[in-house]
């Protein structure tokens, strides 16, 4: 065997390996921010909250505290969204394990229908794990006609395995904040503003 026929099959060898790892890193490109997402909502980190079923609210109530929990609502929109958006009260003093509901308040001021998506946290961030969201309209879009204000309620418990937290033995308020952000547009309202002109 020569020495070039040796030479030739190392390096394509080596290319393959190479563009195995290039797939491999692209791949792991793709799937972190999923990933990251699920470790967010597993372990409350960054303040990502937590979403719960009535059935897990009813079973945090049984074990519910007789303590209570000051919690302060932050409300506000990205820059692009013509929106007044607020909470319809700026704090609720709130039982530990029981079920309580909050409402944000907002506006259309332009004169076109307008989607938008809520993106959330909890402060302090160590507190995210133990605020269970059971409704609540961040968990889908919402549209807003021109000049349209709607009440959207948010319906929660804090767990009571809270109290067993060292970390959270200090905290006394815990702060929800949401941010709207336009959402892309439908396909189907682009759909329907091309026939309407054709």
């Amino acid at each position: 065997m020569s020495t070039t026929t040796a030479i030739d099959r190392d390096n394509t060898r080596v290319g393959l390996l190479a563009f195995a790892g290039a797939i491999a890193m692209l791949g792991m490109g793709y799937a972190a921010v999923p990933l990251y997402d699920l470790f967010c909502r597993v372990t409350g980190f960054g303040g990502t909250t937590q979403v719960a079923s009535f059935a897990e609210a009813d079973r945090a109530a049984q074990s519910a505290a007789n303590r209570m929990i000051s919690i302060r609502f932050d409300g506000s929109t990205a820059r692009g969204v013509p929106w007044d958006f607020r909470p319809s009260q700026a704090t609720d003093e709130v039982q530990i394990g029981v079920r309580d509901m909050a409402t944000y308040v907002a506006k259309n001021h332009s004169n076109v229908p307008i989607t938008g998506t809520a993106t959330f946290n909890v402060e302090p961030s160590q507190a995210g794990k133990y605020f269970h969201k059971i409704q609540c309209f961040c968990f889908t879009e919402q549209t807003l006609q021109p000049g349209e204000e709607v009440h959207m309620p948010v319906l929660y418990y804090v767990d009571p395995a809270m109290l067993e937290d060292e970390f959270m033995a200090d905290v006394e308020q815990i702060t929800l904040s949401y941010t709207f952000h336009r959402a892309k547009e439908p396909v189907s309202s682009a759909l329907d503003r091309n026939n309407s002109g054709s």
